[in-house]
């Protein structure tokens, strides 16, 4: 059985966020790897290690979700990133996902559509709710995706095409028989390379360019 996914809760609602909890602790899938009820208290749980996934909200006192997402990103965390909120404004949707989140989910989603659009997250899809979807059509970038990918290493370029098949650090330390360290420091560079904010924009570029 594949082991599950490790997953963070970051909301300034102490009940909504045992909710969230309470429900990803319903499925095998998943495993709790902590809560967290503000921004600081975020980057502080993950500064040993890192979950699979980081369930973010946006509107929190303090450290705003946004704020959280670019320190998390500064800091060089490669964890699946997922907004959920209760916005739908256009402009939210827009400045998280350039900011680097994989996924921007609506609070009042299906619990049963949540659980499968986290899946879908690790799976290295991005995951939008279908009520701000129309809004993914500002991203387009007129910039050539052709130039990163010539300068890769075969190393890198390896590593890229099995991120773009949604595999995560610890699946890709197995494969390619390297610790989930090292394919840590291969991820960062290849953001870099690509000037992408997350793995998930990377991939995406990648299998469409």
């Amino acid at each position: 059985m594949a082991k599950p996914y490790s997953v963070l809760v970051v909301d300034d609602h102490p009940l909504l966020r045992r909710g969230i909890c309470q429900l990803l602790e319903s499925d095998s899938d998943f495993v709790l790897f902590g809560e967290a009820g503000s921004g600081i208290d975020a980057l502080a749980a993950i500064s040993d290690n890192e979950p699979d996934i980081v369930l973010l909200d946006l509107n929190m006192k303090g450290m705003s979700g946004l704020d959280t997402l670019n320190a998390l990103r500064q800091e060089g965390v490669t964890s699946r990133i997922v907004i959920l909120t209760v916005s739908d404004a256009k402009q939210d949707v827009i400045r998280l996902l350039h900011a680097g989140a994989d996924g921007y989910l609506l609070k009042d989603t299906e619990p049963d559509l949540l659980l499968e659009q986290l899946k879908n997250a690790m799976s290295g899809q991005r995951v939008v709710s279908s009520e701000v979807a129309e809004y993914l059509l500002e991203q387009h970038s007129e910039t050539n995706e052709e130039d990163w990918i010539a300068e890769l290493t075969p190393r890198e370029l390896q590593l890229l095409q099995h991120l773009a098949e949604g595999l995560s650090n610890r699946m890709l330390s197995e494969v390619l028989h390297i610790s989930e360290g090292t394919v840590k420091v291969h991820v960062k560079n290849l953001l870099r390379k690509a000037n992408a904010k997350s793995r998930t924009e990377m991939a995406v570029r990648y299998l469409n360019r």
